[in-house]
């Protein structure tokens, strides 16, 4: 059964991406608004170019705030080597995945296109729905 329960019906939809030609600043700005600790850099077909996390805006902010340099663009800051995950990946290798990673959340990527992000929580509500199939009718 768990091999059989894919990515796309766990995934959330991610709401914030930035551009790579987008000034940093900017961008920082956004993730303090909306409280999120990063988000996907995607370019003008929806394909996945990078993510901008709060480490990599860090220094920026740093110069900016003591040093009063401007920021310049999203491109020069974020990661270029993004993990990924596939919408057709079963959920229990992205179990496994986040098992043996530092991270909270993965981009979900369909033919290199952004989809959307699966994150730990959401795998676990998966494996709660799977283990427990009668006492949770959500999926």
């Amino acid at each position: 059964m768990f091999a059989t329960v894919k990515v796309k019906e766990y995934m959330g939809r991610t709401k914030t991406t930035f551009a790579p030609d987008m000034d940093v600043l900017r961008a920082i700005h956004i993730l303090i608004e909306q409280k999120i600790s990063g988000a996907p850099v995607v370019d003008e077909h929806g394909n996945l170019v990078g993510f901008l996390s709060e480490k990599d805006c860090m220094k920026v902010a740093l110069n900016a705030g003591y040093h009063g340099e401007s920021g310049g663009r999203v491109a020069e800051f974020m990661s270029n080597n993004v993990e990924t995950i596939d919408v057709e990946t079963p959920i229990i290798e992205v179990a496994e995945f986040f098992l043996q990673s530092t991270l909270r959340r993965y981009p979900v990527v369909e033919e290199n296109r952004l989809v959307g992000a699966i994150s730990r929580r959401d795998v676990l509500m998966a494996l709660e729905v799977m283990s427990a199939p009668e006492a949770n009718k959500k999926h």
